[in-house]
């Protein structure tokens, strides 16, 4: 931790990403270099091709930032150093606490200083910690997704009622075979 001149602190804060969807990066012809990841995707370039995969479970990240740095700007200074394109508002920060044995998990809000209250937790990981997840409000933010996005999920929605449609065909299907046969099985009167 260091004093800056204009009373701001200046600070490494430590975020363990525990993320269970996939995250999208570009897709590109050659792989990203050291030097790509430490510039980040362009500024104001459109992504036009992404490939989708899964960041290993529960790896962390050390961002160097400051006291006055908000928690949207945290996640989105992650987002950049995996070159993860996906909409910020994706994610959320949550502040993570141990107390007597029991874990407690805080979303924290988008203008809430991270690393001040990292301050005035103390040196001890287990009165605070930081963790990255999915924003899951349990209302889905439609405008966070893609064009590209939006109509895979149209695409998977059909696919799924088609099945559900067959299963349910299938089975009235089997119910009416099944009492024909009954019925011719038994004599009339």
């Amino acid at each position: 931790m260091s004093l800056n001149k204009d009373g701001s602190y200046t600070g490494f804060i430590k975020v363990q990403l525990k993320l269970v969807r996939p995250v999208s990066v570009p897709s590109s012809k050659k792989p990203p270099t050291l030097q790509d990841a430490r510039r980040g995707p362009g500024r104001g370039t459109a992504v036009r091709r992404r490939t989708s995969f899964y960041l290993p479970k529960d790896a962390v990240k050390h961002l160097h930032v400051l006291s006055r740095t908000r928690a949207r700007e945290v996640i989105e200074a992650l987002l950049r150093k995996f070159l993860v394109v996906d909409d910020p508002r994706k994610f959320a920060l949550f502040e993570r606490a141990e107390r007597h044995g029991q874990v407690y998990l805080r979303k924290l809000s988008d203008d809430e200083q991270p690393l001040r209250l990292r301050l005035l937790a103390g040196p001890s990981e287990k009165a605070l910690s930081f963790v990255l997840k999915e924003n899951d409000s349990g209302e889905v933010n439609w405008d966070a997704f893609s064009m590209p996005e939006l109509h895979n999920f149209l695409r998977i929605l059909q696919r799924e009622e088609e099945e559900h449609l067959r299963q349910i065909l299938k089975k009235y299907s089997y119910c009416r075979q099944k009492i024909q046969e009954a019925l011719h099985a038994c004599p009339l009167g």
